[in-house]
């Protein structure tokens, strides 16, 4: 029988003596997380190349500190990065709906906007001032004089052309002329001219005819006259206004020579203003209307106005942003629109930035999970970096869900690393089913859960402490106290040569212990403030837990502690839920006849067995049948059930534990009861390492304690858990007053001495075992199962050759 395991294998404690601090306030705090050298570098490595596709994706666990350390990390390296350029968008006066995006150098958008808008204020002034000078006055009146003059000469040739032909003419307008025939100087009326009659009638209708034509062509005249003059006024507004806004213009021109884009906007302006100068004259404040009418007529100025899209500060440096929220609008920036008169209207001035116009130029991190949870916002960022380009478009147009015009800005090009931040199984899942995964994101950043509880570490993981304490503004903690939480972060990760790289779960174990040093008016936090926080979690997480135990006290639940039994042993479950871990025991029991060689897995049959479970049952049928029935066949039946189980069973933990209920039932020796098992078996009959070996040892361990502190209690475990054992205090006391043990068995062998206290026996060279062994006794339970059997079958087979022979 193998030794039960020695204090120092079932705990591995920290010595607080390592440690030369008073507390941790004294200790230089750290920059960056410890144990991560990997992850750091990798996210160094995609923050400095510069070829397309090389984005990151930083996985681990959550909680683990991958979004600060990125986000640290890239700030850092921001710091060092020129300032990206600002962009704007302005009105196209070409097409409104196609808004013209304008780069500028960083901090520069401001002062164009305020350039722009000082413009605008200068036509409104000067413009009207223009247009009531003397000069166009001048030149207006000397064009308007010039054409009435030609009309003057056109309306005197027709009044000398009606008395050629005996009418009278009278123009009421420029367009408009009337006019009657005349006899002895007289004009006559309409009465007067029907009753005339015969030559004369005729003679007067023909000189009204002609006189009619003539008619016609002067007032043809006097229209193109009228376009004209119009004409040559529409220039002279042109030619004036130009003369006035070009030296203007021509100052923003010069002062911003260096885009092209801002000067063929500013070209674009100049014609719109010579356009509609009129805008610029129009004086609602002098009307005489109701105020709300004056707004109607007030001309708007907004389309020369500059929408300053995404601006920085110059001589800065890039920016790091994070999207909380990253929604289709909140990710590629958004169109947004406003009622009037029950329509939704636009313009460029509504057009606003998403935050990959806001990183561009440097880093975009985006939490995993809440992009592939938004419709269509995953989608959209890999068009982004695939055209390198930001193309602004509303989900509702795309898709046609309204029918309201939109707008079509120019679309942004874009330099931006994004790192994605998520748990394992989300990257492996996009590697594996979205192609374009693995070309966008090829930088991994792998978070470590663990970190080797090496002595370096140890002082690094204070450090880390104090740094946390630091930046939380909690009380610093003790030496002991230090060494309380690295042994509980061995714990975590259920390591006793390694602790949790877990900072989440570090952090909160800080916090907590800061409520109860400060509740006790500790000046700092001790060892005793770390206990109170690990025994408070386990009482408000504990009720299932202790309900089943009351159930087990009760017998309501049958499991036995003490004594013996054949064919039945305590198997040991791990159950994981809300975050609290405990063990619980269960009882297996076995029962073995004549059979064809067959294991029944009762828990499969019922369909509440896992496959894991089931797999681990089928490996026991191999190990029987290699082991004890080489050269006969295995006439046996056994069957397997964990007794008033009433939910779903899987895992290949409780293997080992099958099969010593199976050997005992065969060898019909008992097995005691105050020793639980768990580990899985392989078909060579060697222990395999299995989990939550803390949890099933200290649920054990509290159920034999509720019966009985005074008696001898055990565990046996598979060797490999060795270095998993972090147990807690009340365990490892009894273990030093011998009322508890733990073995750790490598075999099955060794697993059955310790629960039957009968060897288990070595095969000799021709595979037999002593008869008072274990082994021995099952073999001949076997083989008489197989000489049984073959009896059965041959008196079988002569009563049916008798029976035919009679026949």
């Amino acid at each position: 029988m193998p030794p039960a395991l020695t204090i120092s294998q079932l705990y591995k404690k920290c010595d607080s003596s390592l440690f030369s601090f008073s507390t941790t306030k004294e200790l230089e705090p750290l920059e960056e997380p410890f144990g991560q050298k990997n992850a750091l570098d990798a996210i160094d490595f995609a923050a400095n190349i510069k070829q397309d596709g090389y984005n990151l994706f930083a996985m681990g666990t959550s909680g683990s500190g991958k979004h600060s350390t990125v986000m640290n990390f890239l700030q850092k390296k921001a710091k060092s990065q020129k300032t990206p350029n600002d962009w704007c968008y302005v009105n196209n006066f070409k097409d409104a709906r196609k808004p013209i995006a304008i780069e500028l150098p960083s901090g520069h958008a401001v002062g164009f906007k305020d350039d722009m808008y000082e413009l605008v204020e200068l036509l409104k002034e000067i413009l009207p001032t223009v247009f009531e000078g003397s000069a166009y006055r001048n030149e207006y009146e000397a064009i308007s004089q010039k054409y009435i003059e030609k009309e003057t000469q056109i309306f005197k040739y027709l009044q000398d052309e009606a008395r050629k032909h005996d009418i009278s003419m009278n123009a009421t307008s420029k367009n408009r002329v009337t006019f009657a025939p005349v006899i002895n100087g007289k004009v006559i009326t309409a009465s007067e001219f029907n009753a005339i009659e015969g030559k004369e009638k005729e003679e007067i209708e023909q000189k009204v005819n002609e006189f009619e034509k003539i008619v016609k062509d002067g007032l043809h005249g006097v229209n193109e006259l009228n376009k004209a003059q119009r004409k040559e006024l529409k220039d002279l507004e042109k030619k004036m206004t130009k003369e006035s806004v070009e030296s203007l213009i021509d100052e923003v021109r010069s002062k911003y020579k260096y885009s092209d884009k801002i000067t063929a906007y500013l070209d674009d302006l100049e014609d719109d203003v010579i356009r509609h100068v009129q805008d610029f004259l129009v004086k609602p404040d002098e009307m005489p209307m109701m105020p709300f009418m004056k707004e109607l007529y007030t001309p708007s100025f907004s389309r020369y106005s500059v929408n300053i899209f995404i601006t920085h500060e110059e001589n800065t440096s890039s920016t790091v942003v994070y999207e909380d929220n990253p929604i289709h609008q909140n990710l590629i920036g958004k169109i947004e629109h406003l009622s009037q008169v029950g329509t939704l209207v636009t313009d460029f001035s509504m057009i606003k930035p998403g935050a990959l116009h806001k990183a561009n130029g440097g880093y975009l991190v985006l939490d995993a999970r809440k992009l592939l949870m938004q419709p269509f916002a995953y989608e959209e960022l890999k068009r982004a970096l695939r055209s390198k380009e930001i193309r602004i478009e509303s989900l509702a147009q795309q898709y046609s869900f309204i029918s309201t015009t939109s707008l079509e800005p120019e679309p942004i090009p874009i330099d931006v690393k994004v790192a994605l931040i998520g748990e394992r199984i989300l990257y492996y899942l996009l590697y594996h089913y979205d192609p374009d995964f693995g070309e966008l994101f090829k930088v991994i950043a792998d978070f470590e859960d663990s970190i080797v509880r090496s002595e370096e570490n140890i002082h690094l993981y204070a450090q880390m402490i104090g740094t946390i304490a630091t930046h939380h503004d909690l009380l610093p903690l003790t030496p002991d106290a230090v060494a309380r939480v690295i042994e509980e972060s061995s714990r975590e990760v259920s390591h006793s040569l390694k602790f949790s790289a877990h900072l989440r779960t570090l952090s909160d174990l800080l916090k907590e212990a800061d409520y109860w040093a400060k509740k006790n008016s500790h000046s700092a936090v001790e060892k005793d403030d770390i206990n109170k926080v690990l025994q408070t979690r386990i009482d408000r997480a504990n009720r299932i837990q202790m309900r089943l135990y009351e159930q087990i006290d009760e017998r309501t639940i049958m499991i036995d502690v003490s004594g013996s039994a054949v064919g039945q042993i305590n198997a040991l479950s791990f159950i994981s839920m809300g975050g609290y871990n405990f063990g619980i025991a269960s009882k297996i029991t076995a029962r073995t006849r004549i059979g064809k060689g067959e294991i029944i897995d009762i828990e499969r049959e019922v369909e509440l067995g896992g496959p894991l479970h089931s797999k681990g049952v089928m490996i026991l049928g191999s190990y029987l049948g290699s082991t004890y029935a080489k050269n006969i066949p295995l006439s046996l039946s056994a069957s397997l059930v964990f007794e008033q189980s009433y939910g779903r069973v899987d895992g290949d933990s409780a293997s080992s534990t099958e099969l010593y209920a199976i050997l005992s039932s065969l060898a019909n020796t008992a097995i005691k009861q105050n020793i639980a098992v768990t580990g899985s078996v392989n078909q060579f009959g060697e222990i395999q390492p299995i989990g939550g070996v803390n949890e099933k040892i200290e649920g054990f361990f509290d159920i034999c304690m509720r019966r009985d502190k005074n008696g001898f209690y055990g565990v046996i475990i598979p060797e490999a858990n060795i270095k998993h054992l972090m147990l807690k205090t009340e365990v490892l006391e009894a273990v030093e007053k011998e009322n508890f043990a733990i073995y750790a068995v490598k075999t099955i062998n060794e697993g059955i001495e310790i629960l039957t206290g009968i060897e288990a026996g070595e095969a000799d060279e021709k595979g037999n075992y002593p008869p008072s062994s274990i082994n021995g006794m099952v073999m001949a339970r076997l083989e008489e199962f197989s000489k049984n059997a073959k009896d059965f079958y041959h008196k079988k087979n002569d009563g049916s050759e008798q029976k035919d022979t009679v026949e």
